[in-house]
């Protein structure tokens, strides 16, 4: 008797323990964990967003989240960000966080403050550009270790100040953090301007061939703009990346050239790298190209987000860069002879 309670207690202990793993694997799981879209519901005033908030400033916003087929409310905060996207879009770019004692147990835990992008204008092929703005995040991710972590989102988005109270149903996506980016690196961000040149020099031009494969002339290394710089035990420097909508990949209406390059449009390709010893540059131009196949089957693997013409022109707009990368002639004439110097001028 005695030793069939004994078995009977064991076996019961080990399907406790068993189920105790399974709940703490389940409470373990994280916003960045699963490349699932998730799923946001959120019903907010767009006028008081944009007047109650700005850089400093948020507001609270209850956002709805689908969890494996179970809705959960969570008490948010939010505000506006930006510049060009705030004034001229009709959904503002914004910025999200919680507590850290509300976001604990739950997906947000560790990752309580990011951005979240939506479509800028209405209409039915406003996500296309946010599909091909995502794209370009998953891109990057397979040419450095450098990167923000981002997740597709379906928002279900009530605007309060529409008076017909419909509900619209928007893609868009969310972004880690810089700090959290940092954190996995056991990093720090720096709010120094760096230049470019004492950089980490492998990483820095990986960088700068990617903008230029995807057409961004949006970012300044020499400014950090839309680049954030990301130091690793004292003194190795690296590159961030984000904000990838005005390049010509995506090539969305609004797209505007930045104003100090010799360019006219988005789709034209110009190198914005310093100038570096030449075998840097080839054996960068070998990395790309050995992940040639890989950067054209992700345009494949996305051809959901937006449309067959738009997977179309991408492809061939990044053929185009690789064509560029096996012509000695075009490599040579298109970035090693036209970097910048370390006046920011153009060497061609």
């Amino acid at each position: 008797m005695q030793a069939r309670l004994t078995l009977r207690i064991l076996v019961v202990a080990i399907a406790f323990s068993f189920s105790l793993q399974e709940l703490l694997a389940q409470s373990e799981k994280r916003l960045f964990d699963s490349n699932e879209v998730l799923e946001l519901d959120m019903s907010i005033s767009l006028k008081k967003l944009r007047v109650e908030t700005n850089d400093s400033t948020f507001m609270t916003q209850d956002i709805s989240v689908n969890e494996e087929g179970t809705w959960e409310t969570y008490p948010f905060e939010i505000r506006t960000r930006g510049n060009f996207r705030l004034k001229n879009c009709y959904y503002p770019p914004t910025r999200i966080r919680m507590a850290k004692d509300d976001a604990k147990g739950s997906i947000f835990q560790g990752t309580r403050k990011l951005k979240l992008v939506l479509p800028c204008a209405k209409g039915k092929n406003s996500g296309n550009y946010v599909g091909k703005e995502y794209l370009a995040y998953k891109m990057y991710e397979l040419v450095t270790d450098y990167y923000f972590r981002t997740r597709l989102v379906k928002m279900k988005l009530t605007n309060l100040d529409d008076k017909k109270g419909e509900q619209e149903e928007l893609l868009g996506f969310v972004i880690e953090d810089d700090d959290d980016v940092a954190q996995r690196f056991d990093a720090e961000i720096s709010e120094k301007k760096i230049p470019p040149n004492i950089m980490e020099d492998t990483a820095t031009v990986i960088h700068d061939f990617y903008q230029m494969m995807i057409g961004n002339t949006d970012w300044s290394g020499l400014y950090q703009h839309n680049q954030k710089v990301m130091i690793v035990g004292q003194k190795t420097i690296y590159p961030l990346a984000y904000d990838f909508d005005m390049c010509g990949l995506v090539n969305p209406p609004y797209a505007q050239v930045n104003s100090a390059v010799p360019i006219s449009k988005v789709t034209e390709r110009l190198y914005r790298g310093f100038c570096r010893d030449e075998s840097l540059f080839q054996y960068v131009r070998q990395h790309f190209l050995d992940k040639e196949s890989e950067l054209m089957g992700l345009i494949d693997q996305y051809q959901d987000l937006y449309t067959s013409a738009d997977l179309k022109a991408m492809k061939s707009f990044v053929s185009e860069f690789f064509v560029m990368l096996k012509s000695d002639k075009l490599f040579k004439d298109r970035i090693v002879s036209s970097c910048r110097n370390l006046d920011g001028s153009y060497s061609f």
